[in-house]
């Protein structure tokens, strides 16, 4: 019999709101999408012209399956993480992987933890946070997931007391989406020291590090190398860095070997690797654009800071300076347009449908983000947020 094998209603978060957006739209609803975090428009000129370099190539290689290494972009991986990083990495106690994005090693990583042999429990940063790594969990039998907690109070950074016994696995998001919240060394030691002494697996999403605005701002790499006992990996993706450029799905991994050994063999068996030619656009842009990544990095500044004062101004309540980024994380209003609003989904689906203005709730508060042309929104943002008139209890 055809029929769907998946529960009802189990679409996550993104794709309900870019379900409302298009309702919105088809009523006629002048929108402010506050909503994307993916970047519009092209790639860097510099990507783009080695990518169509090597596009053009007759080199066998740049042609091939890629699989765990990248014949293609010679000793790709560790030229694109030591792109990102301050701090000179050891010859010997690290490995090197590169990775097709994030999003689909994040469902690799409690296989590489042992969990299609044995119950493995998982520590995600997913209430508020982006999903994926609670949905990867669930589609795992013998995983069981937690949130760490995150929220004004904490900045966002829980405690390494937050651990629960029995943690196999830590997945951290360091810059933080929503918050914008970064970690730095002090909280990295901190962290690095619980899990080394518990044999609790440590990984990090660093997606978007490039743009921080703030020099505390720290990568997990450039601490977890102190601990030689500690069993850890980080992630860096192209998506974000390079000017405009979210489909190009192409990144690496630094780790721990024995970590990073795991991921080989469970990446190894499952995928064909990166695509060679974006591989050589990302690593030029990483290597010889960094004015180029710090024009993008500066306009995302600018506009978090447009978008900050406007919704102040308007009475809106921000949860957490962001200090690294294109998002900004309110705590959500109890009264808005005169009336109630019982949850965060309540005031947002009232601000799209009465204002137009299109943003992503979490459980008490709501993100807004700035990849869109904020200052040509300005006045017309200023006018949706005077109308809904929000209030807090």
């Amino acid at each position: 019999m055809q029929r769907s094998r998946l529960p009802t209603g189990g679409g996550n978060i993104f794709q309900r709101i870019r379900a409302k957006r298009a309702e919105a739209a088809a009523r006629g609803i002048e929108l402010f999408d506050l909503s994307i975090g993916e970047p519009k428009g092209a790639a860097l000129m510099s990507a783009r012209k080695a990518a169509r370099d090597a596009v053009m190539s007759d080199e066998e290689n740049m042609h091939a399956y890629q699989y765990n290494d990248c014949p293609a972009v010679p000793d790709f991986a560790r030229r694109f993480v030591t792109a990102h990083l301050r701090r000179e990495m050891p010859e010997e106690g690290v490995d090197y992987l590169p990775i097709p994005g994030i999003k689909p090693i994040i469902g690799l990583l409690p296989l590489a933890c042992g969990c299609a042999l044995e119950e493995v429990t998982v520590a995600t940063m997913t209430k508020p946070g982006y999903p994926i790594p609670a949905d990867w969990c669930a589609y795992h039998i013998n995983v069981t997931h937690y949130p760490l907690p995150l929220n004004s109070q904490n900045r966002f950074r829980f405690s390494a007391a937050d651990i629960e016994r029995q943690t196999s696995l830590v997945m951290t998001n360091y810059p933080h989406n929503p918050s914008g919240q970064i970690a730095t060394e002090v909280w990295l030691r901190t962290l690095c020291q619980y899990c080394s002494d518990n044999d609790v697996r440590l990984f990090n999403d660093a997606a978007y590090y490039s743009l921080s605005h703030t020099e505390d701002s720290t990568t997990l790499a450039e601490v977890a190398i102190d601990y030689p006992e500690l069993s850890w990996a980080e992630a860096y993706t192209a998506a974000k860095l390079i000017g405009n450029g979210t489909g190009w799905h192409v990144g690496a991994m630094i780790g721990s070997p024995d970590f990073i050994g795991d991921m080989k063999e469970v990446k190894g068996k499952t995928d064909a690797g990166i695509v060679a030619p974006m591989a050589a656009g990302a690593v030029a842009a990483l290597e010889e654009d960094q004015a180029g990544i710090e024009e993008y990095r500066e306009m995302y500044r600018v506009r978090l800071e447009t978008l900050i004062s406007v919704m102040s101004d308007c009475g809106m309540r921000l949860a957490s300076k962001p200090h690294a980024g294109f998002y900004t994380l309110w705590d959500a209003p109890s009264r808005a347009f005169g009336a109630r609003m019982e949850s965060a989904e309540d005031f947002n689906f009232a601000m799209i449908d009465k204002a137009g203005v299109v943003g992503v709730h979490f459980p008490g508060c709501i993100r807004y983000a700035v990849c869109a042309d904020v200052d040509s929104m300005e006045d017309g943002l200023r006018k949706a947020f005077k109308a809904a008139d929000v209030g807090y209890d």
